[in-house]
């Protein structure tokens, strides 16, 4: 990561229409055109869209390169602030998500909500609650002036215990839910699109660093930066084309969707900022540490809920409402904790 900023770009900022604008695309291509997606839906191995997982890795990987490894080496600085990033990403992050969003699906809308989709929903949120934001972080913490080297330890810590911790805590927390998960089949969506794409990623930087150094790494970040956006809008728009039926059937459902995911956020950055407090983090630390709770991997969960249940899933459907609320919620978050930063001291104060 270069020691330049980053700064929210214009389809990043903008990610919430161009997700609705693929909402439209993909339900008008979903009941105009049934046989496109009918086509595309033969090119599946082993429940994966080829299609989807092509365009998944295209999203992946320019964001893997973004990850330092190396920066593991830097772990002992500020310890407090890594362990509040692991404890809230971990083990309340999770588990707060699949409470939320189990009153809200099987309780609360229990009377618009079948107890089937109810299920399905509720296995989407917990894949999102499960997946701790890898690429995005970087403008968060760049917006709220954290420091970026901290931030890049933060963020390479999470994506090493992405690789353990989190199958286990899907399959556990679904199993709470009633709903059965194979595990083989969750372990290898973790292969598919964590493994593979960020050891890409990692041996990408070496070689280009060695052979051209940092300025040629930041120049092939900067080039491959838009494909994740491509990418993700193109997996979008199949998406919606895929759910077409029942979106339409229940068009409601989307903001039903939307509610526990984005009280989840709130809930979560409130939590981890105020424990900021009393650990004496300063402000450059705090902001960043909650908002790598708040927000999320939603690649991963999209990945991981096409490859497990399908890409007409429900479940599928529900990680997509988590890309649709994302980024306008956050901003809202980022400036919450822009005003607050006296709360905080300073780092040499």
């Amino acid at each position: 990561m270069s020691n330049n900023e980053p700064s929210i770009g214009f389809f990043e900022k903008y990610l919430t229409v161009w997700v609705l604008l693929c909402m439209a695309a993909g339900l008008a291509l979903g009941r105009g055109l049934p046989g496109v997606p009918a086509f595309l839906s033969r090119f599946e191995w082993a429940n994966v869209s080829g299609p989807i997982a092509v365009l998944i890795w295209v999203m992946i990987y320019p964001m893997a390169l973004k990850v330092d490894f190396g920066s593991l080496k830097d772990i002992r600085r500020q310890p407090m602030g890594l362990f509040l990033t692991w404890v809230i990403n971990w083990l309340i992050k999770p588990v707060t998500m699949f409470f939320l969003a189990s009153f809200f699906f099987m309780t609360a809308f229990k009377a618009v909500i079948n107890p089937d989709l109810a299920r399905d929903y509720l296995a989407g949120a917990v894949l999102l609650g499960a997946a701790p934001c890898t690429a995005m972080v970087f403008v968060w913490s760049s917006l709220t002036k954290g420091q970026p080297l901290y931030t890049l330890v933060q963020v390479a810590t999470n994506d090493v215990i992405i690789l353990f911790a989190f199958a286990p805590i899907v399959t556990f927390l679904l199993g709470l839910g009633g709903i059965a998960i194979p595990y083989k089949t969750l372990f290898l969506s973790v292969v598919l699109f964590v493994v593979i794409p960020f050891g890409a990623g990692a041996l990408t930087r070496y070689l280009v660093l060695k052979g051209q150094g940092p300025a040629g790494l930041d120049s092939l970040i900067q080039k491959l930066s838009n494909f994740t956006i491509v990418g993700l809008l193109l997996t979008l728009v199949l998406i919606f084309a895929f759910q077409a039926e029942v979106i339409l059937a229940n068009p409601l459902h989307i903001l039903l969707i939307a509610i526990p995911l984005i009280l989840q956020t709130g809930l979560i950055f409130l939590i981890a900022y105020l424990a900021a407090k009393p650990l004496g983090l300063p402000p450059e630390i705090a902001a960043p540490a909650a908002l790598i709770g708040a927000s999320n991997f939603f690649e991963l969960a999209v990945a991981v809920a096409i490859t497990v249940f399908g890409s007409q899933s429900p479940v599928a459907l529900a990680t997509v409402v988590g890309v649709l609320v994302e980024v306008p919620v956050m901003l809202i978050l980022v400036g919450v904790a822009n005003r607050t930063r006296n709360w905080f001291v300073p780092k040499n104060g």
